[in-house]
């Protein structure tokens, strides 16, 4: 049941503070850990690609394509593909951030998936695709039967919001660790780098609950032809 209240306020709440999270995130990367880059020798560099990628994609995409439907005066068709585009966006960039992981972790020599964030991220990315593609199948190509897609929808709905919000909780686990890995090398506890991630941390969590109360809200008077997607 939706919120008896309007999801336009929560939406701007949505962009605001996504604009404010990726600017965060590139500051914390590029100012304090030193850069971006695919490949260097300079292993640090790589994994630097992690959280950038995991934050802009699976979290503020894939935020905005919740959204999409409460927040763009659009036809439901086009809302649709826009939902649909931007989500695969967001897969896109959580694979590439996740393989940066990976990457740094082999050229590294450290072992893979042994934290609860990692395992927790293999299991937000898979639900993601496999969302994705129930997604695409049934409501867009070759589209369901019109039962099919109203016995589907609100599940589709439900997990949804449960995969984005355990992809919030991961986000917060991932900053947590790293930040606990940097004071355990010498970072300052209260240095302007370890404020500058709990901050971040703390940006995406609002982020992530404006999303839910702009999801779960009253869409606007004038799209009569809403469908939450």
């Amino acid at each position: 049941m939706a919120l008896a209240v309007p999801a336009v306020p929560f939406t701007y709440g949505v962009h605001l503070l996504g604009l404010v999270a990726i600017v965060l995130v590139l500051l914390w990367n590029l100012h304090f850990r030193g850069g971006l880059a695919w490949n260097s020798s300079n292993k640090a560099l790589i994994f630097n690609l992690h959280p950038v990628l995991m934050l802009i994609g699976l979290i503020i995409f894939g935020g905005e394509a919740i959204i999409s439907y409460k927040s763009l005066p659009l036809k439901k068709e086009v809302k649709k593909l826009i939902h649909l585009i931007l989500h695969a966006i967001a897969l896109i960039l959580g694979i590439v951030g996740i393989s940066a992981a990976f990457k740094n972790h082999n050229e590294s020599g450290i072992a893979n998936l042994y934290s609860l964030h990692s395992w927790l991220g293999i299991g937000v990315i898979s639900l993601y695709g496999v969302q994705w593609i129930f997604g695409f199948v049934v409501f867009f190509y070759p589209g369901g039967t019109s039962s099919i897609r109203r016995e589907s929808l609100p599940w589709h709905v439900l997990i949804g919001l449960f995969v984005y919000i355990l992809a919030i909780g991961t986000a917060s686990l991932g900053f947590l660790e790293k930040l606990t890995f940097l004071e355990n090398s010498g970072l300052a506890k209260y240095g302007s780098e370890a404020l500058l991630v709990n901050f971040t941390a703390l940006i995406t969590i609002l982020f992530g609950t404006f999303v839910v109360l702009s999801a779960i809200s009253e869409a606007p008077a004038a799209a009569e032809d809403y469908a939450p997607i």
